[in-house]
């Protein structure tokens, strides 16, 4: 008999040796009290560093832990894809290696699920919805360019969503499967495609506020900004080309 797995977290890492034990302690401790089962999914995505090794001594320590060890570095869309894929809950939640986001966020998430929504998403963003805060703001030039960016995703790719990159969103199980089967882009901007993917396919998008707490240590560049405003271009042109049909 299948075994039925209502929750399944999903932590895509690379060179997380120093961030992973902290963030899977507090997963587990969290989840270990829930009247819900679960699973807790890493993926490695060719570290470099000893992160496999931290990982496979942490799942021998802690419930329901398990390694999806890939020794090729392949970005960080591949690899949640990987592990949304490979899940088994009925609901798919992708998280940061970093904790940016608690994981006791999740219960907000369970009222859109319980209503009949195939996705939930948390925003940092105040203009998706009321009580979204980062612990710390960051300088007004850097929030003019992301409202900025994130208006020009929203033109191109994904209308009427502030934040479309927070690391915490959560999907049915056959939503994550309609949608992570057809997606493409396998570095910064995959959430931009599933998001417009999930548009595409008439899915109900609900939202949660999130108070985001930054990582100093946070590897996100200038660049990877600008790259996932060029991928925007590229997932609106496959819309046009029904390459997610």
């Amino acid at each position: 008999m299948k075994e039925d797995i209502y929750l399944s977290v999903v932590i895509p890492a690379y060179n997380e040796e120093k961030r992973i034990p902290k963030t899977l302690k507090i997963i587990s401790s969290y989840l270990e009290k829930q009247p819900y089962s679960y699973e807790i999914l890493i993926v490695n995505d060719g570290s470099r560093d000893q992160t496999v090794a931290v990982v496979n001594d942490l799942c021998h320590q802690i419930r329901n832990c398990f390694l999806i060890d890939r020794k090729k570095n392949m970005g960080k869309g591949y690899t949640v894809r990987e592990g949304m894929l490979k899940a088994k809950g009925r609901i798919r939640l992708f998280t940061d290696a970093d904790n940016s986001t608690d994981i006791s966020h999740f219960e907000k998430m369970r009222f859109f699920f319980d209503k009949g929504y195939e996705i939930v998403i948390g925003s940092r963003d105040s203009k998706d919805v009321l009580g979204a805060t980062q612990a710390v703001p960051q300088p007004w030039i850097k929030r003019l360019m992301g409202n900025m960016g994130n208006l020009f995703i929203q033109i191109v790719a994904v209308h009427g969503i502030w934040d479309t990159q927070a690391g915490f969103k959560a999907f049915r199980n056959f939503a994550a499967e309609e949608i992570f089967s057809r997606a493409k882009i396998n570095r910064w901007a995959f959430d931009i495609e599933a998001l417009a993917i999930a548009k595409h396919l008439g899915y109900k998008i609900g939202i949660i506020p999130l108070n985001w707490v930054n990582d100093p240590n946070s590897r996100v560049s200038f660049m990877a900004y600008v790259k996932a405003l060029i991928d925007a271009i590229i997932i609106r042109w496959n819309l046009m080309r029904k390459k997610y049909h």
